[in-house]
């Protein structure tokens, strides 16, 4: 089973802002710190961000739902089947999003997209739905881990449109896969190092190991639909610590219009991650709040 800590064992920092056009804020995240029990006593860290669809303030409520209902179902799993658990955890969020808009006219039709990423240890594993995404940056290079449930992405694999005409192509924003859906969508567990990497390989590099000073970035597309990969990974490695890094994504998607809700959660692994792991006693007590 997994036990709620006092702290993550890896530095994390989360910051959300509605943006500049007064609309409300529809994006929701969450981030849980667990250690295993037994004799393993491995630490995990859990983030989950969420970006509602649907008007009248519906796509709050979709957000809010998809993000408390992941982390339920996670805090409740035993922490070792991980692919299980967030199937499980996807599939719950999206039938209690589903029940709530079929309950309420005001609410019909709303959805959320989510994106998930567990660490234990230091082995990440992720799972998508949607246009939320996650970044691996290392090394001054940035990596986009997730793929897109998107009318363009379809249209870039089947070379339909060029990755410059993307952006502004009038589908943009033509979700495929959400969470709420009639029918409950499969969660994406590729996992793209590289952007050769079939879907077979993508799929295998779940659990890879991180290195120290890597940084595992999710956000929602208020920040990629204004901002560069090649922006995003300068920005955080110009700044001291996470919270500017984050402040300053946000800060540059809104000087640029800031048209949509921004959503950041950025995770490093320390310096020093290894070194920690040697006095572990210490470390469990640390983590614990003891």
């Amino acid at each position: 089973m997994m036990k709620r800590t006092a702290r993550a064992h890896l530095n994390v920092e989360a910051q959300t802002h509605a943006g500049m056009t007064g609309k409300n804020n529809e994006d929701r995240y969450a981030v849980a710190s667990f250690v295993l029990t037994g004799s393993e006593r491995t630490p995990v860290l859990f983030a989950v961000l969420a970006d509602g669809i649907g008007g009248h303030r519906a796509g709050e409520v979709a957000a809010e739902l998809a993000v408390n209902h992941i982390v339920d179902v996670v805090a409740k799993s035993d922490g070792h089947q991980i692919r299980r658990t967030l199937e499980d955890a996807v599939a719950d969020a999206s039938n209690a999003i589903a029940a709530h808009s079929a309950s309420n006219d005001n609410l019909k039709g709303m959805g959320s997209t989510c994106a998930t990423v567990w660490i234990a240890g230091d082995r990440l594993h992720t799972a998508s739905v949607g246009d939320s995404r996650i970044y691996l940056l290392r090394g001054g290079k940035i990596q986009q881990l997730s793929v897109d449930h998107t009318w363009i992405q379809e249209a870039l694999e089947k070379n339909i449109i060029t990755p410059e005409a993307a952006r502004e192509h009038p589908n943009v924003h033509v979700i495929r896969r959400y969470l709420g859906s009639a029918v409950p969508p499969e969660a994406d567990f590729r996992l793209k190092l590289s952007k050769e990497d079939n879907d077979e390989q993508a799929e295998a590099h779940q659990g890879v190991k991180l290195q120290p000073n890597d940084v595992v970035l999710l956000c929602s597309d208020g920040l990629t639909d204004l901002v560069w990969n090649d922006e995003i990974v300068e920005t955080v490695k110009s700044k001291p610590n996470l919270k500017e890094g984050a402040g300053a994504l946000i800060a540059l998607a809104n000087s640029r219009g800031g048209h949509d809700n921004i959503t950041v959660v950025l995770i490093s692994i320390p310096a020093d991650y290894t070194s920690k792991q040697v006095k572990k006693q210490d470390w469990l007590s640390w983590l614990m709040g003891e």
